[in-house]
């Protein structure tokens, strides 16, 4: 009798910026995995400096590298390719940068890249109330609509909270958002 070919699982990049929701990844990894993905990590530098006591774990819990530079010239792509892109928690700067297209950092780039390659993109912010005052975020989050993101802000999605305030951050929402683009690839 002949194996059962393995069915490849999809993978999902899940980038995360400095905020405290970052600090959960590792039971957010085990949930998504728990959905059948493949997940790889990438991590602002500060994101990476928060979670470094940690970065081993998630490697060993992927079994990828957990990313946060760009790869020098010449040097292998070890990551396999994305299915779909979660960017959660996306900070106010991450998210301005994505807007502007500043890829100073490797998950702003991979993000900013993915939709002309055709990968599916959803991002959830994690900003508070002051912040969003600034009117530099609103025309943000209309720019990478237009890019053809899925950004989960407002009702359906992330709610600001006052500064200071830790509200539960909605990671089911981010998970069923990721669970359609999915599925849209697959039958595309």
């Amino acid at each position: 009798m002949e194996p059962v070919p393995e069915i490849p699982r999809p993978v999902v990049y899940l980038f995360a910026s400095a905020a405290p929701p970052a600090l959960q990844l590792l039971d957010v990894v085990r949930r998504a995995q728990g959905r059948g993905w493949d997940v790889v990590v990438g991590l602002t530098p500060t994101a990476r400096d928060w979670l470094e006591s940690r970065v081993t774990e998630l490697e060993e819990l992927t079994g990828h590298p957990v990313k946060t530079t760009y790869r020098r010239p010449g040097q292998p792509d070890v990551l396999p390719p994305a299915d779909a892109v979660l960017f959660a928690p996306a900070t106010f700067n991450s998210v301005n940068s994505l807007a502007a297209g500043i890829t100073s950092s490797w998950v702003v780039g991979c993000t900013a890249e993915a939709p002309g390659k055709g990968i599916p993109v959803v991002v959830m912010p994690c900003v508070n109330s002051a912040l969003v005052q600034h009117p530099q975020f609103d025309r943000s989050v209309e720019v990478l609509r237009e890019a053809r993101m899925q950004v989960l802000y407002g009702a359906g999605g992330f709610v600001p909270n006052r500064p200071g305030e830790r509200l539960s951050y909605p990671w089911e929402r981010a998970f069923a958002a990721v669970e359609r683009v999915l599925e849209a690839v697959l039958e595309g």
